[in-house]
C-alpha cells in the first residue's frame, strides 16, 4: 500500500513563524486546513530541539483532528518523536537511504530538487515525492540555485513518475500554470502564512489547484511522466 496519496500534495503548507504576522503556527495551520490545505510541513531552522518538538506535538494534535498529515522538515529525530506522517529532506540534509532505514515504513519521505543533477541522483531512491524548488524566485528560499521556471518543472515531470510538488513564489496567479506543467500540487509559505485571512487564502488556492487538476485530467495528462 502506498505511503503517500497524491491528493495530500494538492495544497501543501510550509510553515514560517515570522511570516505568520504574530499569529501562532497552530492557528494559521488550523485556518489553512479549514480552507482546504491538504498537508502541513513544519520547518523550524532556528528553533532548539525542545522548541521544535513542542511545536511539532502541538501542531500534530491540530492536524490529526482534521485528518491532515504532518511533515517534519530535515529533523528525523523530531519526526520520530512526534509520530509525524512524513519527513522532508533537502540536498544538504541526512541522506535518503539512511533516513529510510531509520523511519517506520508507514512514514512517507520527500526530497527537494534544486537542479538537474539532483533529479538524476534521485532515480532509484526510496522517496515518495519530489519537491521542485524553487519554481519562481522567492525571498523565503534564498539558499537555492536558479529557479526552475515552468519549463524546468515540465522537464522534471517528463523524467519521473513520482508525485511532484512545486514550491517557490507560487500564488493564486501562477498556480494553475504550475499544475499544467506537471505538478501534482503546490507548496506555499507566505501566500497563506502572511495572508490577512489564511483560511480564505487557502480556499482560493485550493480552488485554483482543483480546477487546474480537473483541466489536466480532461486534457489527458496522466499522473506520471510525460514523453521526453
Amino acid at each position: 500500500m502506498p505511503r503517500l496519496s497524491r491528493d495530500w500534495l494538492k495544497l501543501y503548507l510550509v510553515t514560517d513563524g515570522p511570516a505568520c504576522c504574530g499569529r501562532s503556527l497552530e492557528d494559521v495551520a488550523a485556518a489553512a486546513v479549514r480552507g482546504g490545505a491538504t498537508c502541513v510541513q513544519l520547518r523550524e531552522k532556528n528553533a532548539s530541539t525542545r522548541e521544535f518538538l513542542a511545536l511539532a506535538l502541538a501542531l500534530h494534535r491540530v492536524l490529526q483532528a482534521a485528518g491532515v498529515p504532518l511533515v517534519i522538515n530535515d529533523r528525523l529525530d523530531i519526526a520520530l518523536a512526534c509520530s509525524a506522517e512524513g519527513l522532508h529532506l533537502g540536498q544538504s540534509d541526512m541522506p535518503v537511504n539512511v533516513a529510510r532505514q531509520l523511519l517506520p515504513q508507514s512514514v512517507f519521505l520527500g526530497l527537494s530538487l534544486e537542479n538537474e543533477r539532483d533529479l538524476a541522483d534521485s532515480h532509484g531512491l526510496d522517496v515518495d515525492y519530489l519537491a521542485v524548488s524553487p519554481v519562481f524566485p522567492t525571498p523565503t528560499k534564498t539558499d537555492t540555485q536558479r529557479p526552475w521556471g515552468i519549463q524546468g518543472l515540465a522537464f522534471v515531470r517528463a523524467r519521473t513518475g513520482l508525485p511532484l510538488v512545486a514550491i517557490g513564489g507560487i500564488d493564486s496567479a501562477n498556480a494553475a500554470g504550475v499544475i499544467g506543467a506537471g505538478a501534482d500540487g503546490i507548496a506555499v509559505v507566505s501566500a497563506i502564512c502572511s495572508a490577512d485571512d489564511p483560511e480564505t487564502a487557502a480556499r482560493q488556492l485550493r480552488l485554483t489547484v482543483d480546477r487546474a487538476l480537473e483541466q489536466t485530467t480532461r486534457s489527458g495528462r496522466a499522473a506520471g511522466p510525460l514523453p521526453a
